[in-house]
C-alpha cells in the first residue's frame, strides 16, 4: 500500500479565518490580494528542493484564484517543467470557500468547478487531474453527483475523524463515502491514528502533533511516477497524507516532512 503525498497550496489570505466559512472568517486580510506571500514563497522553494530528495510523484491541489497573483502562473510551470513525470496539479477550489458550512448550492459549486477545471487545464495542462479536495475538508453527499457531473472521478476530502465530523454538512463521513460511490468518484480518505487527524494543521497543533509525526514516520514508501493512476482505481488501496506549501517555510525554509526512508534518492 504505497503513500499518495498531496500539497495544498492555501497562501495566508486562504486561510478560514480571513476567508471562506460563514462563522469563522472574521479577520479581514491585512495583505494584498494581488501579491503571494513571502512565507509562500520561501514555501515553494522548500517544496521542489525536497522533491530532489526523493523519487516519488506528488500532486499539488490549486486554488485557481492564485492565477491572479503576480508569478504563481510562471512558479508553477516551471515546477512542472523541472518535474514533469512525478508531479502532478488538481483542483482545490477557485477561492477556500468551505462549501458545506453554507448549505446546499449545486449551482454555485458546480459553476465553481467549470471555472477552476478551466483555469487548471490551461496552466497545466497534461499535468492536470480530475481529482477534487475541498477547502478545510469542508465536504457533504450532495457535492459529490456535482463532481462526477463536471468530470471528476477522485475526491480526497475526507478526514475521518469524530472531531471534524460537523464538516460534513449534518450527515456523516460515511454518508459522505457512500454517496462518492454512488456517483462513480473514487474516495480517497486521510489518514488518521485511532480516529484521530494526523494530517495538515494536525501536524503542528498539540497534542495532535506528537501523534502526527509518528503516523507519518510509519507511511508507506510513495508512489513512484509510473504508478501515479492508482489513485484511480477502486481496487488499489492507497495510504493518503497532505499538507500545506506554507508549512516548507517553516524553520526558515528548512522543514521537510516527517517521512522514514524518503530524504534520500
Amino acid at each position: 500500500m504505497p503513500t499518495w503525498f498531496t500539497v495544498d497550496t492555501d497562501d495566508f489570505r486562504h486561510l478560514p479565518k480571513h476567508q471562506g466559512h460563514p462563522t469563522r472568517s472574521k479577520e479581514v486580510y491585512a495583505g494584498p490580494s494581488d501579491t503571494l506571500s513571502e512565507a509562500f514563497l520561501v514555501g515553494w522553494k522548500g517544496l521542489l528542493d525536497w522533491m530532489d530528495l526523493h523519487e516519488g510523484a506528488l500532486t499539488l491541489f490549486v486554488i485557481t484564484d492564485l492565477f491572479e497573483t503576480k508569478g504563481f502562473g510562471e512558479l508553477l510551470a516551471s515546477a512542472l517543467e523541472r518535474f514533469p513525470k512525478r508531479l502532478t496539479v488538481a483542483c482545490h477550489g477557485h477561492t477556500h470557500r468551505s462549501w458545506s458550512a453554507w448549505g446546499e448550492d449545486k449551482a454555485g459549486f458546480e459553476s465553481m468547478l467549470t471555472r477552476s477545471t478551466e483555469r487548471l487545464k490551461s496552466h497545466a495542462g497534461r499535468a492536470f487531474r480530475p481529482y477534487f479536495r475541498a477547502p478545510s475538508g469542508y465536504i457533504a453527499p450532495w457535492m459529490a453527483a456535482s463532481l462526477a457531473s463536471k468530470g471528476y472521478i477522485v475526491d480526497t476530502s475526507v478526514n475521518p475523524s469524530w472531531l471534524v465530523k460537523h464538516k460534513t454538512g449534518g450527515t456523516s463521513w460515511a454518508a459522505v463515502c457512500a454517496a462518492m460511490e454512488a456517483a462513480g468518484v473514487v474516495e480517497r480518505p486521510w489518514m488518521t491514528r485511532w480516529r484521530l487527524p494526523v494530517n495538515g494543521p494536525a501536524l503542528f497543533r498539540f497534542p495532535l502533533s506528537g501523534l502526527a509525526r509518528k503516523a507519518w514516520r510509519k507511511a508507506p514508501r510513495l508512489l513512484k511516477p509510473e504508478e501515479e493512476r492508482w489513485v484511480e482505481r477502486h481496487d488499489v488501496e492507497l495510504c493518503t497524507l497532505y499538507c500545506h506549501v506554507l508549512d516548507f517555510a517553516r524553520n526558515n525554509g528548512t522543514w521537510t516532512p516527517p517521512l522514514a526512508g524518503h530524504r534520500a534518492k
